[in-house]
């Protein structure tokens, strides 16, 4: 079967036209520039903001028309709501408002004179965020053996891969191979070691590189949630993306956290990047469980002696200062590097092992705090307004 093109794809477009626009989406200037990999197509379509809602079902015969192309085996479509962008590209009539109808509808409930309710994932009864200010510090890693510390803990665990750009959840847990489709939109997530995941990095190459804007992520993300047949989990982990940008912003406003795990090595370069995803999650109202302190300290497995290489307790000292627990110091081991390098995480390949109990403690501790968040079910998402 020859090799899709972008080409291939915009003529297809052609055919898609939003009420009320004067020409069909791509003439109009509306789609991005299309990606195609492995058979899956990915673009977005610019709209005015306050249409979104409105257009939803011209994004949705987009991705239809696509999916129908031979050698096309999904399509991944989100609508851009540029304020700017839109304005000007798209000589669109607005439809006369017509009275609503509630029949046949399900809507998340709306607070008085508040944004409406963040839509949770069937089944998945916590998600939790492990996040870190910049990129070095163990994140994936401790997103992993977390995982795997809670399921060790008894509970029944998913792990999304939330890093679009560097996905690392195929390597860290050696899984190959793409998730299979099965009923409607849904995919079925990869499992090993008990736990099931999805990742970016089971649709997509390792040696693609994603050039996506805020917008492709964003709908990325709450599609890797969202159309995943997770079943029936206790908590899902999910590994963030360094920073504090659109995925992350992504996950507070329209996912329901429980909350979210700081991870940070204990110099004061790293804390101070540490400090502003703390900020960010509180200015979103997302409870922070509390800070881990990866390569904490290193062991000389000749001789035994410690070493301080990143200085020590810093991050306990962090906790302390700003009110949120301290849920422990993973060591720096060449254990840790080594099984994390050969898809082997620690707490499944060697669990009675001292790096594996450290794990297992912080999970409990980062579960006991998700059971006293998960007593107010009445937090409103909110309101993060871009200008």
């Amino acid at each position: 079967m020859p090799e899709v093109t972008k080409e291939v794809v915009l003529e297809k477009l052609r055919t898609v036209r939003g009420p009320g626009m004067e020409g069909n989406i791509v003439d109009l200037g509306l789609v991005s520039d299309v990606f195609i990999s492995d058979g899956k197509a990915y673009f977005s379509i610019t709209v005015p903001a306050e249409r979104a809602k409105e257009l939803e079902p011209m994004r949705a015969a987009a991705e239809r028309v696509v999916r129908d192309i031979p050698g096309i085996t999904a399509a991944m479509v989100a609508l851009t709501a540029d304020r700017k962008a839109a304005a000007g590209s798209a000589p669109v009539q607005r439809p006369q408002p017509q009275a609503p109808s509630h029949a046949g509808h399900s809507h998340a409930p709306r607070p008085a004179g508040g944004p409406p309710a963040k839509a949770g994932i069937p089944g998945v009864g916590a998600i939790i965020a492990v996040a870190s200010g910049k990129g070095g510090v163990g994140k994936s890693t401790t997103s992993v053996n977390l995982a795997l510390a809670l399921q060790a803990n008894g509970l029944k665990v998913g792990l999304l891969d939330a890093d679009i750009y560097g996905p690392s959840m195929p390597r860290l847990l050696k899984i190959s191979g793409r998730p299979q489709q099965i009923e409607g939109r849904l995919i079925r997530p990869m499992e090993n070691y008990g736990l099931k995941v999805m990742s970016m990095g089971f649709l997509v190459d390792e040696e693609v590189a994603m050039i996506w804007r805020g917008p492709m992520i964003q709908s990325a993300l709450l599609q890797m949630l969202r159309e995943v047949a997770w079943g029936d989990l206790d908590v899902l982990v999910v590994d963030m993306p360094p920073g504090t940008g659109d995925a992350q912003l992504t996950m507070a406003q329209q996912v329901p956290l429980a909350g979210a795990v700081i991870v940070s090595t204990p110099q004061d370069l790293a804390l101070i990047d540490a400090r502003k995803g703390l900020a960010m999650f509180r200015k979103v109202e997302v409870p922070v469980l509390g800070i881990v302190e990866n390569m904490s300290y290193f062991v000389a497995p000749d001789t035994g002696n410690r070493y301080d290489i990143f200085g020590h307790g810093g991050a306990r000292k962090e906790a302390e200062r700003i009110g949120v627990p301290f849920l422990g110091e993973v060591p720096l081991t060449m254990g840790i590097r080594e099984t994390s390098d050969a898809g082997t995480p620690l707490v499944a390949s060697d669990p009675a092992g001292e790096v594996a109990r450290v794990y297992r403690e912080i999970a409990t501790k980062v579960w006991e705090q998700v059971s006293a968040t998960q007593q107010d079910k009445s937090r409103a998402a909110p309101n993060i307004v871009f200008e």
